[in-house]
């Protein structure tokens, strides 16, 4: 399967990277990188990690301009699209079909395709405009899936929280993982102290 990973400016980098790199270590999928100017931005404050660590995760790197890349066309088959994390702008852009370069086109691609196309959005408060974007993708085919933490697991480590929350991501593809576990339900089996 090839997939595609967008990382644009939002706060939250560390979502993108550490896709790629369970998908590296996984095996199995090729993956493609398209990072906005912002998304470069983030990954270097918010991680410090420089560009060719992040490239090097990557199978194929494409720069965000090259909107001739083989992910710029519907031709080119994906099994869909992974923006993490993906800011308010791309957000406007892809559902507004802008496709005003590479990871917005490719955006634009997976919708009209009908191939899976999933937003990790990153923002808060949300305005008006941003839940009528979201809304907007959503009736289009895509997922909109903020990275929101889910407690029931008892994470202990920020590590966990971003692994649970991108093996669910990675479920939205039939990608098995072995990231977190699934909800077995309320208490545990064979857990009798309630």
């Amino acid at each position: 399967m090839r997939l595609i990973i967008g990382i644009t400016g939002a706060t939250g980098a560390i979502y993108g990277v550490r896709l790629l790199r369970h998908l590296r270590e996984r095996g199995g999928v090729h993956t493609h990188l398209v990072v906005s100017s912002a998304g470069w931005l983030s990954v270097k404050a918010e991680l410090d990690l420089d560009r060719r660590a992040v490239e090097a995760l990557a199978d194929t790197v494409h720069p965000i301009g090259d909107v001739a890349a083989s992910i710029a066309s519907g031709s080119f088959s994906t099994g869909g699209m992974v923006v993490a994390p993906c800011s308010m702008n791309s957000l406007g852009a892809i559902a507004h079909g802008l496709s005003d370069n590479l990871l917005t086109r490719a955006a634009d691609v997976c919708l009209k395709e009908r191939r899976r196309l999933v937003l990790l959005v990153r923002e808060a408060p949300l305005t008006l405009a941003h839940l009528r974007n979201m809304s907007l993708v959503a009736e289009m085919g895509g997922s909109i899936f903020p990275p929101v933490p889910a407690f029931y697991q008892r994470p202990r480590t920020l590590d966990e929280m971003v692994d649970h929350t991108l093996g669910r991501v990675l479920e939205q593809f039939g990608i098995t993982h072995d990231l977190a576990p699934s909800w077995q339900g309320w208490p545990p089996a064979g857990d009798n102290s309630t």
